[in-house]
């Protein structure tokens, strides 16, 4: 049984609590943003695999999940970057927010997101349970993309996509 980690408007834990049951009550819980750039400034996107409990087939940030009671946001980022993508990177924290979704299966994100950003040139080793495809994407194309067909695309994503042009511009020279 995996398990989120309730939390405040100001990110403090409240409590503990089983996944979907926080995903079926919409209970703001912690989670993390990964967004791997590589030296041309693309964003490695994943496709996220049609067996996920919510947003199966849609194109996502390199990788997303929740910290496990006892475990730092940073590492449970680094933990999760590795099996779902089979990738390292060092991770600098970039921003948070928290964002309120419906998703489909009657389910609800309520998130106090922190996201992460880190540089790779290398290409990922995808875990086929969390991932059916991967592209590296220009920013402005992707921001088009976005705008053009934006149910191709989780809620988050483009929530943190507001937010990623001006930490990738100081990042990449």
């Amino acid at each position: 049984m995996e398990e989120v980690i309730l939390v405040d408007k100001d990110n403090n834990a409240i409590g503990i609590m089983e996944k979907m049951e926080a995903h079926k009550k919409g209970l703001l819980h912690r989670a993390f943003s990964i967004f791997i750039l590589n030296s041309k400034n693309e964003i490695l996107l994943q496709k996220r695999a049609l067996n996920k409990y919510h947003s199966g087939g849609l194109w996502t940030n390199t990788c997303c999940s929740h910290p496990r009671e006892n475990e730092t946001t940073l590492d449970a980022a680094n933990r999760r970057l590795f099996e779902e993508m089979g990738m390292k990177s060092k991770l600098s924290k970039a921003f948070e927010f928290i964002y309120k979704a419906k998703l489909d299966n009657d389910l609800t994100e309520h998130e106090h997101d922190t996201v992460f950003i880190g540089i790779s040139d290398n290409l990922p080793k995808i875990n086929l349970n969390e991932v059916c495809d991967f592209a590296y994407v220009g920013i402005d194309d992707l921001e088009f993309d976005i705008e053009k067909n934006s149910d191709k695309y989780t809620f988050w994503l483009k929530e943190c996509f507001k937010n990623l042009k001006r930490y990738s511009d100081s990042l990449i020279k």
